[in-house]
């Protein structure tokens, strides 16, 4: 206890006189007024004749104790007001309006301006090992998946050089390679072969690569136009397991695809044609296996081999037998990494030196094995593209799934990358860079190109720094179409595909994804699966259009069949630093972590002792309990143990979650499942057999009566007391309670619009219909003002002539003040309130019908 001062006398004084105006208000004639006013509008502020009034006075009283030496206090009311236009415009729009905010702009599309100043060495060096590590990849690479595009390969190295070029100017994930890829490629073969169809044979002009480039274009134009319009969100819209779906049935299409080549027998084959027809057609084909498959199947099986050796077994071995040595070990980890970088490229070095060896001396085209051929030298043929007339058109049906593939397999690594690696990638921006890549390869004659998940991660295990190590792979790729493409002649096209089909077989999902996905959610795995059937039996294009179909779908199905829950109430409270009493030792009680340690030990030395959810906690005795609110099927929901009993509201009290956004498209549902709820569970306000059978719904007519010369026949008496009696001889009294409050909880409700707002104001129409009165409606738990103002504009939440009449239920009104303390030390918190704490409403005082969160209904004199 303080000293008692002047200033605590004061305050002694203060309350004295308090408890005395408190005991006179009690005897006094305004008892026979709150009374009237609870009577006539269910609390002091839901009164249209005197809530106006009352809400318009300086103070709320409040009856109780805000703190332990109170009894009475005054809070200031709170004039809520709606939003406005004017404010959404300067909380939004007016800080994206300025000259500033231009700039801004502008420079997030040059990311590279904020971070080159700040280049050093050490990024430097790290970017140019990276680089080059991934140039050496690039170009194996970028002419295999040429070859899956139906293009000439040198098509394939402009567009891995142009493309690690230009992106390094605009990208914001370091890791990310762009260039070709297994499954664009596989789509730009399906999108010549479309287009070819549709002009007659050797049409002048018409030609692969043209149709290619023309295609680049497209696709630059509109990821271009996605990214400067902040757009990016709409790749969202298809899930990750949509696309791993149609990735896992591109490359199961690629690796068959791939395997006549594998074999020697490629031309016997159709490779565009389904997948199924693909597998079959090979396999039918085994017999006409070449000399080709020494080329395909020995290395195939290297690579294989290779990789299990120095990215699985090797450094196994290095950490088992080196552990003593630090140093060697990681000498030796550094090899088995780079070994593993370079193991497509130097398969098909020393590949390329048997064939050369077997070849060079044979005729062109009579060789024992199939080589790549002739890769013409240098940059050719650069400069502005000229598209044929109405090649674009021909194009228009085959580009939606393009564009899809292009951004959705981009983005997915790239943000995939960004969060393995801690740093922030900008999906807009990302769109910007991928479109100005594929705008200016078509000056290089190169087809569309986007990011490849096996050099990114290739790139990040490298530990590159910044975007920049993308010039040096591209100059790796310059390098080579300048000076090596003599010795390209002589690549095997077996190894080649050798090479595509161990590179792709890392995009099959494997079955611990299917697995994963499974356990995650069982219609996830569906959506997966039968994308994957759809790419192998039918078209990948298919596939792409069903997986965002599917996406879609699912979108609409969750907002238009929301998980509406009706709440029951339970007692909860908070229980800090419980003690755990253990069992058998009744005078041993430990804390949570001395429990844990307690059991850990027991383990250690084979007692057998309790888990930590087996012992039993004890509450202290001063746990102060409030009431929750939670759905009656809480044991499936898994919000609260399910051997606690769920308390219903007080009779005719209904209490409803809605879920998600509250729109036209869900809001008829609600709208169903609330009212028949009600009908369930509440009785009519008039009965219906006081109602003429002509003034009866014809829906609900009642039962059948028979005519009164029947009743007179048989002498048969009809006492009929309730809507439910109508027919029957006994008389039945309907016992369920009137309904008299409706409450809404808006906790997660982030939108509406009018649709639902006026699906609400019918509801609240038949409601008053159905229990003749005026039925309250409160709002729990509204988090977006926009929302409020909706409820506001059709007058729900406040006081009015039209819902607030002498029927509304005789009851308390309910407010909620918040302690609020001018310290913003936490410490000052901790034990207690501030010093200087004062008590506020918590929400507005001018409307009683919203709150901060559901109240505990038990304690109205409902």
């Amino acid at each position: 206890m303080r000293s008692e001062d002047t200033s605590s006398r004061e305050v002694r004084l203060e309350l004295e006189d308090l408890e005395a105006e408190y005991d006179h208000y009690k005897s006094s004639e305004q008892i026979a007024d709150q009374q009237e006013i609870s009577r006539t509008s269910g609390g002091p502020f839901q009164s249209a004749k005197k809530g106006e009034d009352l809400v318009k006075q300086s103070e709320v009283r409040c009856y109780g104790s805000f703190s332990s030496d109170s009894i009475y206090d005054s809070v200031p009311t709170f004039e809520e007001s709606a939003v406005s236009l004017k404010e959404y415009y300067d909380h939004f729009i007016r800080e994206k309006l300025t000259v500033r905010s231009a700039g801004n702009y502008v420079r997030s599309i040059f990311p590279i301006v904020k971070w080159l100043p700040h280049y050093n060495w050490t990024w430097g060096y790290a970017d140019i090992v990276a680089g080059i590590t991934v140039g050496c990849v690039l170009v194996p690479q970028s002419m295999s998946y040429a070859q899956i595009a139906s293009l000439p390969p040198q098509y394939g190295l402009y567009s891995s050089f142009i493309g690690a070029f230009i992106y390094s100017l605009f990208a914001t994930s370091k890791d990310v390679c762009i260039g070709p890829v297994a499954v664009m490629s596989l789509q730009t073969a399906k999108v010549i072969t479309a287009v070819l169809a549709k002009y007659p044979e050797n049409t002048p002009g018409i030609t692969a690569p043209v149709i290619a480039t023309a295609l680049s274009l497209l696709c630059g134009i509109v990821a271009i136009s996605v990214g400067l319009l902040r757009l990016g969100f709409l790749v969202e819209l298809i899930s990750l397991n949509a696309v791993a779906g149609f990735m896992t049935g591109s490359a199961f299409n690629i690796l068959w695809g791939q395997v006549p080549a594998l074999m020697g027998y490629s031309k016997l084959v159709n490779t565009r044609q389904a997948t199924y027809k693909v597998v079959i057609n090979t396999l039918k084909h085994l017999p006409d296996t070449k000399l080709d498959a020494v080329f395909g199947l020995i290395p195939l099986v290297i690579l294989y081999l290779w990789k299990w050796w120095c990215g699985s077994y090797g450094p196994k071995l290095a950490d088992r037998y080196l552990a003593h040595s630090p140093k060697k070990k990681k000498i030796l980890k550094g090899f088995y990494f780079y070994a593993q970088a370079m193991r497509n490229a130097v398969i098909i070095i020393v590949f390329t030196a048997i064939s050369w060896g077997i070849t060079h001396n044979k005729p062109k085209k009579k060789g024992p094995i199939k080589v790549l051929g002739t890769v013409p030298s240098g940059l050719n043929n650069v400069g502005v593209m000229k598209v044929p007339e109405g090649l674009l058109a021909k194009m228009a049906p085959e580009i939606p799934a393009s564009i899809i593939v292009l951004l959705l397999e981009h983005i997915a690594i790239s943000k995939s990358f960004g969060r393995i690696n801690d740093y922030k990638v900008v999906p807009d921006q990302e769109l910007i860079a991928i479109g100005a890549t594929n705008l200016i390869g078509t000056f290089f004659n190169a087809y569309p190109a986007t990011g490849s998940f096996s050099r990114s991660a290739l790139k990040a295990k490298c530990g590159v720094r910044t975007p920049l190590s993308g010039l040096f792979s591209g100059c790796c790729v310059l390098i080579a179409i300048y000076c090596l493409t003599g010795a390209f002649y002589y690549i095997p096209s077996a190894t080649l595909a050798a090479v595509i089909i161990h590179a792709v077989s890392d995009l099959l999902a494997s079955y611990r994804t299917t697995w994963n996905f499974w356990k995650m959610n069982p219609p996830d795995c569906v959506a997966f699966i039968v994308t994957v059937f759809i790419t192998v039996f039918s078209s990948i294009e298919n596939g792409i259009y069903f997986a965002m179909c599917w996406s879609c779908a699912v979108l609409l199905l969750k907002n238009a069949f929301p998980a509406g829950r009706f709440l029951g109430r339970v007692e909860v409270a908070e229980v800090l630093n419980p003690t755990v009493q253990l069992v058998g030792e009744s005078d041993s009680s430990l804390n949570c972590q001395e429990v844990d340690e307690y059991c850990e030990s027991s383990k250690k030395f084979g007692q057998m002792k309790p888990s930590p959810n087996e012992l039993p906690v004890t509450a202290t005795p001063d746990n102060r309990f409030h009431t929750k609110w939670v759905p009656f099927d809480h044991g499936y929901t898994r919000e609260l143990n399910p051997d606690i009993k769920i308390m219903p509201p007080p009779p005719g009290v209904i209490v409803y979650r809605l879920s998600d956004s509250f729109t036209y498209l869900n809001c008829s549902r609600h709208y169903d499942i609330i009212f028949d709820h009600i009908k369930k569970h509440t009785r009519r306000g008039k009965l219906i057999h006081l109602r003429k059978k002509s003034d009866r719904p014809w829906n609900d007519p009642g039962e059948w009566e028979a005519p009164s010369f029947l009743k007179n026949l048989f002498k048969r008496k009809k006492d009929v007391t309730d809507v439910e009696s109508l027919g029957d001889t006994n008389t039945v009294t309907d016992e369920r309670p009137l309904l008299k409050v409706v409450c809404l909880d808006f906790s997660q409700v982030v939108q509406v619009d009018s649709t639902a707002i006026q699906s609400l104001v019918d509801l609240r129409k038949a409601v008053h219909s159905y229990a003749d009165r005026q039925v309250e409606f409160h709002f729990a738990g509204i988090m977006s003002s926009w929302v409020k103002r909706s409820l506001l504009s059709m007058q729900f939440g406040t006081v009015n002539e039209a819902f607030s009449d002498e029927s509304t239920i005789a009851g308390h009104s309910s407010y909620h003040i918040a302690r609020a303390s001018n310290s913003i030390d936490n410490s000052v918190l901790e034990y207690g309130p501030s010093p200087d704490s004062q008590v506020l409403a918590a929400t507005g005082t001018n409307m009683p019908f919203f709150h901060i969160e559901i109240p505990d209904f038990s304690k109205w004199n409902i």
